[in-house]
């Protein structure tokens, strides 16, 4: 019993220097994939948010939804398709997809963490002009030939985010909870995807940290094992010779783009290890990958 007890104090202890160093800071967090299917991840990431939040830490949370969105268009009978990852978004499509992720999945994040003790508050990126956004304008290479473009509707990318109304929010001690939906200079709803909007959040903050959660341990080498520290230069060689593809693909994009607007550090962790956040942040060996200059 007294092992157990020294052990939970040495815990602390680890994590004391890295309270020290980022108290005070912004740290941008992309909540998606298992983490917000079982109810168990669930609370555990909002009690982990809300953790954050006592120890002086300013977390600003961006989720997903695309399954919960897939779910509800099939209720509807709405078809959906995808073109190498992206949601074809029409206009029936993008009024499910702003019902889905700026009402039902993110009021349940917000209502999590408020139960956890924390202060959470809800936003879509057309509050307060959060997040500007273009529609996105979509390649695919042909050999010899020019490339097709390809209409995907109502997706976007951002242009440009009111950071404004973010910080304003963390001066009066609340948690920002933001669904990845953008306005156009028209007044159009575009569907973003959540790892860009994370990406352009951190960017704009000027954030310690961009954590991502996905589904996997993180950026694994030719032999199945986890790299722990990934240099931006080493990133570029396994994205050029395809070492890096699929969906770890954009998400590396977007974190070296977002250490190039000036984002401390970028990590890519599983968000099925319970606690992945914390375990991240406040101890030695980490439990992702780190994506560093």
């Amino acid at each position: 019993m007294t092992k157990e007890i020294i052990s939970k104090a040495e815990v602390l202890l680890e994590a004391l220097p890295y309270m020290r160093r980022f108290q005070g800071q912004t740290l941008v967090i992309k909540y998606g994939g298992a983490a917000m299917k079982d109810p168990g991840l669930k609370q555990g990431f909002a009690r982990d948010i809300t953790l954050l939040q006592y120890l002086g830490l300013l977390p600003v949370v961006v989720h997903g939804g695309g399954p919960q969105i897939g779910q509800v268009l099939a209720q509807m009978k709405i078809p959906t398709h995808f073109v190498e990852g992206h949601r074809v978004t029409d206009q029936s499509t993008m009024d499910v997809v702003e019902m889905v992720l700026a009402g039902k999945v993110n009021k349940e994040m917000v209502n999590l963490i408020n139960a956890a003790g924390g202060r959470a508050v809800g936003l879509s990126g057309k509050d307060g002009l959060l997040l500007k956004a273009q529609k996105m304008e979509f390649y695919r290479p042909r050999p010899d030939e020019p490339p097709e473009i390809i209409d995907i509707g109502l997706v976007g990318e951002v242009t440009s985010v009111n950071t404004d109304l973010i910080l304003t929010l963390q001066a009066q001690n609340f948690i920002p909870v933001i669904a990845p939906v953008g306005v156009g200079e028209q007044g159009e709803t575009y569907n973003i995807n959540a790892d860009l909007v994370a990406g352009a959040m951190a960017a704009a903050l000027k954030a310690a940290k961009l954590i991502l959660l996905t589904d996997v341990p993180g950026v694994m080498d030719q032999d199945h094992g986890l790299i722990s520290s990934l240099p931006r230069r080493q990133a570029l060689l396994m994205m050029e010779d395809g070492r890096i593809t699929g969906g770890m693909l954009p998400k590396i994009k977007c974190c070296l783009e977002a250490l190039e607007e000036g984002v401390g550090k970028a990590h890519v962790l599983d968000g099925r290890v319970p606690h992945a956040v914390l375990l991240e942040i406040f101890t030695d060996q980490g439990v992702g990958t780190e994506i560093v200059t």
